[in-house]
């Protein structure tokens, strides 16, 4: 599915990428915990905010690339996250599936990059809006 041209928004907007492998994992990273960013110390999507000018999916590309030196074919756009928290800020949510290593990609921002378990979530200090983004997208998974 291509991903949707879409006019550049004035309201902050960012986009996430929910990453599963074969093994039905999500790669997520462990913020870095210095005050001044959204969600310090937070286990979260990568993922970032649009720069002036660019669309979500734009972004995504950028970001991945930018936090992780990570290319992905086939993303699809999924759905939008507000995040109340952080300036009210919209959050374009992308899939795609990846099958790599994670220990080979080099993490440019964060402390921590690592596949884990659904079942490993509810102990995960997440931001409660990208937490709840991500159970939206495992329950269209799983048909509930």
């Amino acid at each position: 599915m291509a991903l949707p041209d879409r006019p550049p928004a004035a309201e902050p907007r960012g986009a996430v990428a929910i990453i599963t492998n074969g093994r039905g994992e999500l790669l997520l990273h462990l913020r870095d915990d210095i005050e001044g960013i959204a969600w310090p110390g937070h286990w979260s999507l990568l993922g970032g905010s649009c720069e002036p000018g660019e669309i979500p999916a734009q972004t995504i590309v950028r970001e991945l690339n930018e936090e992780v030196g990570l290319a992905l074919d086939g993303m699809t756009e999924l759905f939008e996250i507000q995040d109340p928290t952080n300036a009210n800020k919209i959050l374009t949510a992308f899939a795609a599936s990846w099958d790599g290593d994670e220990t080979t990609l080099e993490l440019t921002e964060g402390v921590k990059l690592q596949f884990l378990c659904p079942e490993d979530l509810p102990v995960l200090n997440i931001p409660p809006c990208i937490r709840d983004g991500i159970y939206r997208f495992l329950n269209a998974q799983s048909g509930a």
